[in-house]
C-alpha cells in the first residue's frame, strides 16, 4: 500500500485539480463514481466505476511476474483480466494499457484478450517440466534430520521421483516428492501415515507436508 500511495502522490501532482483516490489494505473501495478522477489500487482491491473506466493501467507488473511461485504467471493473468474488465467497452473509448515486456505469455495473452491460449500454453509448459496438474507433486519441509525420518518411514508408491533437498527458510530444507496422476492417492496415503508415525513417537520436530505447492523451491 505504501507504493500505491507514493504512486497516487505522483499523480496527483501531475494532474493537478483531479481527484485521487487509493483502494487497499487500510481501506478498499467497492465503487466509485463515474465523475472524473484517478483510482489507485492494489491488486485485487479495483473498485467498480460507475459506466466503467476509460481507462485501466496496469503498473509495476513484475512484481506480480517475478514471485517464486509455480502459479505467479497464471495469478497474473487472472488479476490482469479482472482489473481490465472493469474498463469500458472499446467501442465506447475504453482502453487498457500494460507496462511490460510484450513478449511475455500473459503479455501476449492480454493483448489477444486469450486467456485459452494462454492456459493451452502453460499446460503444455507444465507437462514439459513434469509440473502440476501434468504430474502430482509433495514437498516435505523441515530440517534435514526430520524430513530424512519422514521419508525413511514413508512407504513411497512405486516410482516416485525424489527431487532435492532444496535449502527452505528458517535454514531448513525441502524434499520434493513427484509421481504421476494416477499414483497421487498413493503419494497422499504414505505421507499421512508417516506424519502419523511420527506423531505417535511425539517427535519432537515438526515437518510440514503440501500436496501440490504453489512454492517448489
Amino acid at each position: 500500500m505504501i507504493g500505491a500511495r507514493r504512486t497516487a502522490e505522483e499523480l496527483g501532482r501531475a494532474f493537478a485539480g483531479v481527484p485521487v483516490r487509493t483502494s487497499g489494505r487500510d481501506e478498499i473501495l467497492d465503487t466509485v463514481p463515474g465523475t472524473p478522477a484517478i483510482i489507485v489500487a492494489t491488486p485485487g482491491a479495483e473498485p467498480v466505476a460507475e459506466g466503467g473506466y476509460g481507462a485501466v493501467l496496469l503498473l509495476d507488473t513484475w512484481a506480480l511476474l517475478s514471485r517464486a511461485d509455480l502459479r505467479a504467471a497464471e495469478e497474473t493473468m487472472r488479476r490482469w483480466l479482472n482489473a481490465s474488465a472493469l474498463a469500458r467497452p472499446g467501442g465506447q473509448g475504453g482502453r487498457v494499457i500494460v507496462v511490460a515486456d510484450g513478449s511475455l505469455a500473459p503479455v501476449q495473452a492480454l493483448l489477444r484478450w486469450d486467456p485459452g491460449w494462454f492456459a493451452a500454453r502453460e499446460l503444455a509448459e507444465r507437462r514439459e517440466l513434469g509440473f502440476p496438474p501434468a504430474a502430482r507433486m509433495a514437498s516435505v519441509t523441515g530440517p534435514a534430520p526430520a524430513v530424512a525420518e519422514l521419508l525413511t518411514i514413508a512407504d513411497l508408491p512405486d516410482g516416485t521421483e525424489q527431487l532435492g533437498p532444496v535449502p527452505a527458510r528458517d535454514d531448513q530444507e525441502r524434499m520434493l516428492l513427484r509421481v504421476s496422476r494416477s499414483r497421487a492417492a498413493g503419494l497422499a496415503h504414505a505421507l499421512h501415515v508417516a506424519a502419523g508415525v511420527r506423531s505417535a513417537r511425539k517427535a519432537a520436530v515438526a515437518v510440514r507436508i503440501q500436496v501440490d505447492p504453489a512454492e517448489l523451491f
